[in-house]
């Protein structure tokens, strides 16, 4: 009874949200009221968003989870939206002991007493699923000892039916069916969720990643404490150091704030592009800086493994093109990187993003986050009216196989500006970006230069008849212009043409003199030889042809 109660309270809730969504965003739009349900927007959603946040602290399990997936939501939600439940990781209370005392029990089936030498009641963090308690085993060693909550399995699996509920219904609102997949995202959600209750896999992740860092340094992960841990108890090494977002603390243990935020980025540039195995949760209770010792420096520390993400080579191969775009001020790059990885809704103007990176590159690119919230709000409020057309279209989506990378990548952003206020992310990502398109490049086999090669000549050899055409068509009267050209603006134009000719001509023979030499200097003499040959014709075609 006590679980029925509690699927109708969320059920209810959402349906009193959809019930009003419908009534002032829906029906009010429709008979002409559209103004007033747009002025009262913000307020009536913040409104939401405060009570779905006090209604996650009371009731707790899936509700906790489910506001932190929705802060995450930022190509979805309104941001006034995303910083109301952004911190609800914070405000968690905390297990009764007894409950703690009965899970434990039942998991090693011996008495309390008999497990631990102490034991602290009081938890060191509070999180939805589970809480973590400070204990000394007989060994003498002091451990940290995650447990899950009393009876969660079945809240999870009560919360979750609810919500299976409430996405039967937004399947069918038009506004966010087309902005994402809500069924598979909330079976994403539910497998993510349901594989953090397992603590035997928490501790085999966290294995993993001390076999990956095993040779750095610079980063520790807590040993895995295996006879005192069970799929509802999880007993790791104690590493109770700084929180990484304790600034005076690190500070005063003579460490360079900037250096802990460069070496988070690379520890994350590692396990996303190298590893394609992520720590997904880095929010300040998961990460510790450890002072310098006898025998080591200072080094960055992982904790609480259950939600990790796995990425695939396609995904990885499309992201490793986003960050060469953005070293190389790529905007036709970036906006190809985003359709490969299922950023961009079908049917968007592609070109037209591609005009607005370039502007955005222009703009922003090397700026650090203070230099960009110092900009003047007239600058800001320019290129936002400029591209108005694409903000209203709002073409963007995180895809659903990538919401914990994209909620990762946007906590490890402000953690590191957090840590060094003068943090450039730009600058942070130049050497990686240039390694990546430095190992491009040397990827790049004899067959790749044939290929631009061959494509560059069908161009240039096309480029004669589509400038005569073109001419062709302007004399006919085949292209429709606003006045009838005068036989000077004609000539004019085929000037015009002929430098146009000349200058792409110039272009094309120095890229098949460059592809020639590469093709030289890697020991194809003939085929660099004959690319060559191509580049003198071109030039030849370009001296002798017959000039306006």
């Amino acid at each position: 009874m006590k679980y029925y109660l509690r699927y109708l309270r969320i059920v209810s809730f959402f349906a009193g949200v959809v019930l009003q969504v419908v009534v002032v965003d829906i029906i009010l739009r429709q008979i002409g009221l559209r103004r007033l349900a747009r002025k009262t927007m913000r307020k009536r959603y913040t409104r939401f968003a405060v009570r779905f946040r006090s209604l996650a602290i009371r009731m707790g399990g899936v509700m906790i989870k489910v506001g932190q997936f929705l802060s995450s939501r930022v190509d979805v939600l309104p941001e006034y939206i995303v910083n109301e439940l952004s911190n609800l990781q914070d405000e968690v209370p905390a297990e009764p002991f007894q409950n703690i005392q009965t899970v434990i029990e039942s998991e090693f089936h011996k008495p309390f007493d008999q497990i631990y030498q102490d034991f602290a009641q009081t938890p060191s963090a509070a999180a939805s699923l589970g809480q973590v308690h400070m204990a000394v085993l007989f060994s003498g060693e002091t451990v940290a000892v995650k447990v899950q909550r009393y009876n969660i399995q079945k809240i999870v699996d009560t919360d979750l039916s609810a919500l299976r509920t409430v996405i039967g219904w937004l399947k069918h609102w038009k506004e966010i069916s087309k902005r994402a997949d809500v069924i598979a995202l909330f079976k994403e959600f539910s497998l993510v969720l349901l594989d953090e209750l397992d603590y035997l896999k928490e501790a085999e992740n966290a294995r993993k990643f001390a076999e990956m860092f095993k040779d750095d340094a610079g980063v520790r992960v807590p040993k895995v404490y295996a006879e005192f841990t069970t799929r509802c108890v999880l007993t790791l090494e104690d590493v109770r150091f700084i929180k990484i977002t304790d600034y005076d603390q690190i500070t005063n243990a003579g460490i360079d704030r900037k250096e802990v935020a460069s070496r988070l980025l690379e520890t994350y540039l590692r396990q996303i592009f190298i590893e394609s195995f992520f720590h997904a949760d880095p929010h300040p209770g998961n990460l510790f800086v450890e002072p310098p010792g006898e025998d080591h420096g200072w080094r960055l520390v992982f904790v609480d493994f259950g939600m990790v993400g796995r990425i695939t080579p396609h995904v990885r191969n499309a992201m490793r093109e986003m960050v060469i775009a953005v070293v190389s001020q790529d905007a036709e790059r970036m906006v190809k990187s985003f359709v490969e990885i299922g950023a961009i809704l079908p049917g968007a103007d592609l070109k037209r993003l591609e005009e607005v990176m370039r502007i955005l590159f222009q703009q922003f690119w090397g700026k650090t986050m203070d230099e960009l919230r110092s900009m003047d709000h007239r600058e800001m409020h320019r290129v936002a009216y400029q591209f108005r057309d694409v903000m209203y279209e709002n073409p963007f989506q995180i895809p659903e196989n990538l919401i914990y990378l994209g909620r990762c990548i946007a906590i490890l952003s402000g953690m590191c500006t957090g840590l060094y206020p003068g943090f450039n992310l730009f600058q942070e990502l130049l050497p990686f970006g240039e390694k990546l398109l430095a190992e491009e490049t040397q990827n790049r086999g004899v067959q790749y230069w044939i290929e631009q090669a061959v494509d560059i000549g069908r161009k240039l050899i096309a480029l004669p008849s589509r400038f005569d055409r073109l001419l062709s068509d302007l004399e006919s009267g085949k292209i429709e212009v606003q006045t009838k050209p005068a036989k000077t603006q004609i000539q004019q134009n085929q000037q015009l043409i002929s430098s146009i000719g000349t200058l792409t001509g110039g272009i094309l023979t120095a890229a098949f003199v460059a592809s020639g030499a590469y093709l030289l200097v890697h020991g194809y003499p003939q085929l660099g030889y004959g690319i060559w040959g191509i580049a003198v014709l071109g030039l030849g075609w370009m001296v002798f042809r017959k000039k306006p």
